[in-house]
């Protein structure tokens, strides 16, 4: 690949190439290349074409990435950008993590028409998501609510709002400020509240092992303590071995210079949730997140856990 010829591969939801330009536009300002040298490449995945049944029936992590790690490998594209929370832990071969840009706010937004926060819905409301880990989460706080399936890209799941499918969703803050949809955000959800998805609000960029070309265009993109960050979650998520049909939530931060994470599993249903704390060297990032992990597997009762990855 010339080093002025780079091509970008990204699904074509709003929220998804909002996140490929902005990467075209951090590598146009860190090289001083023209527009004309970075093109954006939509690629269908198939968690973009099957909208008619839940994620965790249609086959778990890597629905939103396959399609783009295939053509990454074809050599169709140079570089994948991706939501990193939707990646799988284990990344096909051939291919590696070469950068993350800085992270946005990892919390969830709470948005309804008529509530001012979650809790003010009523008694027995509707909650769309299409998040087993929301889902859980919101049966966890408040057991008499009842959760439905709410697909789609963050413009469809608000016309569902609209049209009274349910009272109240949630959508990540950080998809909504990077489509500036920010004033659609009712009141965001404390961390303490809601504990994210793992890698929520960080943009990954893929590349194939090897291509040092492409590895030295990006790496003045990456963010190191976003890195550390997403290195404890993911390494947690892998050892805890979470897909869509596991209720798994982690969040990893450096605070004065010490790595500071928080684990989360549930019961499907909600009615059983297990966490961990765990702090550290940010340099010990995988070592905190496979001990965070050994951990809650040690409390979690195995039958949850047994349910949850069937």
């Amino acid at each position: 690949m010339q080093a002025t010829r780079i091509r970008i591969g990204t699904r074509g939801s709003p929220l998804a190439l909002a996140q490929a330009h902005e990467v075209k536009a951090r590598l146009m300002a860190a090289h001083g290349l023209p527009e004309s040298a970075i093109s954006v490449n939509v690629i269908k995945t198939t968690g973009d074409r099957v909208l008619d049944r839940p994620l965790a029936d249609v086959g778990g992590k890597g629905l939103f990435t396959k399609e783009i790690e295939d053509a990454l490998i074809a050599n169709e594209v140079d570089v994948g950008v991706h939501s990193m929370k939707d990646m799988q832990t284990v990344l096909p071969g051939g291919l590696a993590v070469g950068a993350v840009l800085p992270r946005e706010d990892p919390r969830d937004a709470f948005i309804s028409l008529r509530h001012a926060d979650f809790n003010a819905l009523p008694l027995n409301a509707v909650v769309g998501t299409s998040s087993l880990r929301r889902k859980s989460q919101v049966l966890n706080a408040r057991p008499d609510l009842r959760v439905v399936e709410f697909r789609g890209n963050v413009q469809t799941r608000l016309r569902k709002l609209e049209e009274g499918v349910a009272e109240a969703t949630f959508l990540a803050v950080a998809g909504l400020k990077r489509l500036g949809m920010q004033d659609r955000i009712t009141a965001p959800v404390s961390i303490e509240h809601m504990l994210p998805a793992v890698a929520q609000g960080v943009i990954a960029l893929e590349i194939r092992e090897g291509d040092e070309a492409t590895a030295a265009l990006i790496r003045p993109l990456n963010d190191p303590e976003t890195a550390v960050a997403a290195t404890a979650e993911r390494t947690f998520l892998a050892r805890m071995e979470g897909s869509c049909r596991t209720p798994i939530a982690g969040y990893a931060v450096i605070n004065a210079g010490e790595l500071l994470f928080r684990g989360q599993i549930l019961s499907v249903d909600g009615s059983r949730s297990y966490d961990v704390s765990r702090s550290g060297p940010p340099e010990n990032a995988a070592e905190l997140g496979l001990a965070a992990a050994d951990e809650i597997l040690t409390k979690a009762d195995p039958a949850i856990l047994l349910r949850s990855n069937a």
